[in-house]
């Protein structure tokens, strides 16, 4: 009998000591913020815009200097992130035009489905601007423990818009999106109040995460997005920043050098006429105060971000948890005549994006890296810092290569390309590298509201319009090459990687 028993000591210590020995795995927070340009920062040179926690984040992680979206507009970006693919493979765009959602099927490869698969807690947090298996996004809502979202534009008070955001104590966005996030990673009662005043339509689909699991958030926010910034500091409520700040300091906002200019597009691929009210940026005064709103919406976000980790502080929960941010898209402020976005210039483009985990070593945390990344890399990225295998559907690839010095093929250039034809936009595709970058275009007028992502591939479409940059020496993109007999040949290069990418990301 003490034989027996010593045995069974032996082996169960063996067994504990096995457990405590195995990894925890981490967890994962993504933040995505809605037409965050990449020089919104305070580290990437906005003058005005106070960043310090985004800042501090980058300082403590990876710096991404050449990081793009390459279909730069709301749903397709958000199809990209879920897919792990460009645009012409899930020919997912926004849902009244391509008539596409992500099936079932495709959805239970995304990486926070296959994250709940392994175990994991999952949120969905905020906006949402791509439909999931049906209209109702019933696979999303089912295979996310808590789904807490609005579809389309959230707007500054987004119970205004969606009641599913009424049980708020924040009336406002940024706030309120950080209230939720609390409210799913919290284990104490603190917000129990937030599920029992939830709408009965979305109660059941929302759940606080299991503590013997790791957590994975996904928060889209609908800010500095200029549909989002309407009555911001109106609300006794409200914030004082959004009332008050940067106004000492507002005369330091920048316009664009030569402004206003005339849009750098001929007519007949994109003209002022097209442009959307809240996009026109002829109006000095106007274009000033939506600037003015959009430093204080950044500014509010770096401080959404600051108290988040200050939370998963508070939680235990700081030193085991991985945070993605990035945005969906830049924007136009009056560059080449522009407002918007989804036209492929670097304003559209190019984002800020920073991967931090508190597992990286000394040597990595603060490291800036200049290789060429996409959206279509973070959720291939998320899914090997969780120790997952990527989905041979992906097209994009973990940057953990790049993050630790090891030898990798990687991209020397990036498509890009623009398949939303409403509202004036023409159908363009580009190739962008660290030296050159180009761009064709076609015609708006045969495209209007069609979706033709295979257009150029079955038909060899010629462009009515094509651009080449010298990116080193032209970094705003205002000396169109083409026609300059001294880059005819760098040109022919360009049109045939063009070609090439059409052909083999489709």
């Amino acid at each position: 009998m003490k034989t027996f028993l010593y045995s069974l000591f032996i082996l169960t210590s063996f067994f504990s000591c096995t457990a405590q020995e195995q990894p925890k795995k981490p967890n994962i927070i993504f933040v995505f913020s809605d037409d965050q340009r990449f020089n919104s920062l305070s580290m990437t040179g906005d003058p005005v815009t106070e960043t310090p926690h985004i800042d501090q984040l980058a300082k403590e992680g990876v710096f991404f200097n050449n990081a793009y979206i390459t279909s730069p507009i709301c749903g397709p970006s958000r199809a990209n992130i879920f897919t792990g693919q460009w645009e012409r493979r899930n020919k997912i765009g926004f849902n009244y035009i391509s008539k596409n959602i992500i099936t079932e099927e495709t959805y239970k490869k995304s990486w926070q489905v296959l994250l709940r698969e392994a175990g994991y807690s999952t949120a969905f947090i905020g906006k949402s601007h791509t439909k999931i298996g049906d209209k109702h996004n019933t696979p999303l809502n089912e295979n996310t423990d808590f789904a807490y979202y609005g579809n389309g534009h959230l707007g500054f008070y987004p119970a205004k818009r969606h009641k599913q955001f009424s049980n708020l104590k924040n009336k406002t966005q940024i706030e309120g999106m950080l209230e939720a996030t609390k409210a799913f990673l919290t284990q104490d009662d603190s917000y129990d109040y937030f599920y029992e005043n939830a709408q009965p339509s979305i109660k059941k689909q929302l759940n606080k995460r299991d503590p013997n699991k790791p957590f994975s958030a996904w928060i889209n926010l609908n800010l500095p997005h200029a549909s989002s910034i309407g009555g911001m500091g109106t609300q006794p409520d409200d914030p004082e920043y959004y009332k008050t700040k940067y106004e000492d300091v507002k005369y330091q906002i920048e316009l664009p050098e030569g402004y206003p200019q005339d849009i750098s597009l001929p007519d007949n691929v994109y003209a002022t006429k097209d442009l959307m009210k809240y996009y026109v940026t002829s109006n000095k005064g106007k274009l000033l105060n939506e600037k003015l709103k959009m430093d204080r919406a950044v500014y509010a976000i770096d401080l959404m971000l600051g108290e988040l980790r200050a939370f998963l502080k508070e939680i235990g929960e700081a030193e085991n948890t991985i945070i993605v941010f990035c945005s969906d898209n830049g924007l136009f402020l009056g560059e080449h005549g522009l407002g918007g976005k989804t036209i492929l210039y670097d304003e559209s483009v190019h984002v800020p994006m920073i991967v931090y985990s508190p597992f990286f070593k000394d040597k990595t945390k603060g490291k800036v890296i200049d290789d060429l990344v996409v959206g279509q890399d973070i959720p291939a990225t998320i899914l090997e810092l969780c120790g997952m295998e990527t989905p041979e559907s992906y097209q994009g690839q973990s940057v953990l290569p790049l993050i630790h010095d090891k030898q990798i093929d990687w991209r020397e250039d990036v498509f890009l390309e623009n398949l939303f034809t409403d509202q004036g936009y023409p159908r363009q595709e580009g190739v962008r590298s660290k030296q050159f970058k180009y761009i064709r275009s076609f015609s708006k007028d045969n495209d209007r509201s069609k979706y033709v992502p295979n257009q150029t591939v079955e038909t060899d479409e010629q462009p009515i319009y094509e651009e080449l940059y010298d990116i080193i020496n032209d970094p705003k993109e205002q000396n169109n090459l083409v026609g300059n007999k001294d880059y005819l040949e760098v040109l022919n290069q360009y049109r045939e990687r063009c070609k090439t990418l059409v052909s083999e990301l489709n």
